[in-house]
């Protein structure tokens, strides 16, 4: 079982209220667009299977849902009051008939679904995960991804490995540590992560997110091996 930061499940007053939107992290229409914006930028298109994996309230995701073809957006996150928020948020922009799909899952079971993904993406879930957990993410993506098929997420970056030393990054302000929450990581942590789940890694396509995250781009090997 993953350990979740954000474990406390709301109530229905609350989701009423729209207090989910600040439980998530706040900055909700800027975060939301800005991530539709990015995916669109790396080659979404409506006809995509895409799977947002930590979507919470559906912040990024009522913007893919209005976009993708009926049917062709799952969402999954560990607190189902999270996902219950973001099918309020659905019914309120008149999104119910797009067949969004929506499962509750503590360790990242994509399979559940049933199906293969064009694309993936996760923001500003990496950054509350310690590194066994990441793992344990990117196996389960690469194993619902399409060969050659990239896996988009967000994350804070460190200058070396193992980097102890606690980090302030900008825009935002935020402080970063390597042991506790929220986590930073160097990319050749990332690049060793991906090869244990079948995947390559790079630095994707320059952003601005308000809270200094950048984005890194997994792909799944087109020749990996079936999935273990």
């Amino acid at each position: 079982m993953v350990h979740n930061v954000y474990g406390r499940a709301l109530t229905a007053q609350e989701i009423a209220a729209g207090a989910h939107r600040d439980f998530v992290g706040g900055m909700w229409d800027e975060v939301g667009a800005l991530q539709f914006e990015y995916m669109k930028s790396a080659g979404l298109q409506p006809g995509h299977r895409l799977l947002d994996m930590g979507c919470g309230a559906l912040r990024g995701g009522v913007h893919f849902v209005r976009y993708l073809d009926a049917g062709h957006y799952c969402g999954m996150d560990i607190n189902a009051s999270l996902l219950d928020a973001g099918r309020r948020e659905l019914e309120v922009s008149g999104l119910t008939d797009k067949g969004a799909q929506l499962l509750a899952d503590d360790g990242f079971a994509a399979h559940r679904f049933g199906q293969r993904f064009d694309v993936a993406i996760a923001v500003s879930l990496f950054t509350h995960l310690p590194l066994n957990h990441i793992i344990r993410c990117l196996v389960e993506v690469s194993r619902v991804l399409a060969p050659g098929a990239h896996f988009y997420a967000s994350y804070f970056d460190a200058p070396g490995m193992a980097w102890l030393e606690p980090l302030r990054h900008s825009p935002g302000d935020i402080v970063t540590r390597f042991d506790a929450d929220p986590f930073h990581y160097a990319l050749a942590e990332m690049e060793w992560a991906a090869s244990e789940a079948d995947m390559q890694v790079g630095a994707g396509a320059a952003w601005a997110h308000p809270r200094g995250q950048r984005m890194l781009a997994f792909t799944r090997l087109s020749d990996a091996p079936p999935a273990r």
